[in-house]
């Protein structure tokens, strides 16, 4: 399976979130990693003493992660998918520059043109954010 970041998720800079794809599991789930610079254009107009990502930037990386592991899918190869909503999200800390950052997401039920995940947000081997996510499949 190919790990590009591009051949994997239609999202684009900007947009594009993942820095790179660590494994990526058809139909099942996907890793990725994401190291925050401070040239992340959500960190522009913050105070120079408090730069915190946007929690909502984070939950759309968690997602594009979990787009990898559906759209690697012989059925949904040339699809859209879009983020249908986070039913439940728990963050423990912040995210700063300089963390890298291990995005999982494992696919937990699909049926239809619905899918339901379940994220995690690793820093250093401890775990900041927990999501679950609803995908909804062109």
């Amino acid at each position: 399976m190919d790990l590009e970041v591009n051949k994997n998720i239609p999202q684009r800079y900007p947009f594009q979130m993942i820095d790179r794809f660590n494994d990526v599991k058809p139909g099942i789930g996907s890793t990725a990693t994401k190291l925050l610079t401070i040239d992340e254009w959500f960190f522009a107009n913050q105070p120079a003493d408090h730069l915190v990502a946007p929690r909502p930037v984070m939950i759309e990386a968690m997602a594009q992660t979990g787009v990898a592991a559906i759209l690697s899918m012989d059925k949904n190869k040339g699809k859209n998918v879009f983020f249908g909503g986070i039913p439940r999200a728990e963050f423990k800390d912040d995210f700063r520059p300089g963390d890298k950052l291990t995005l999982a997401v494992k696919l937990k039920k699909m049926r239809g043109n619905v899918g339901l995940g379940h994220g995690t947000i690793t820093r250093e081997g401890k775990e900041i954010c927990t999501a679950d996510l609803i995908f909804a499949i062109e």
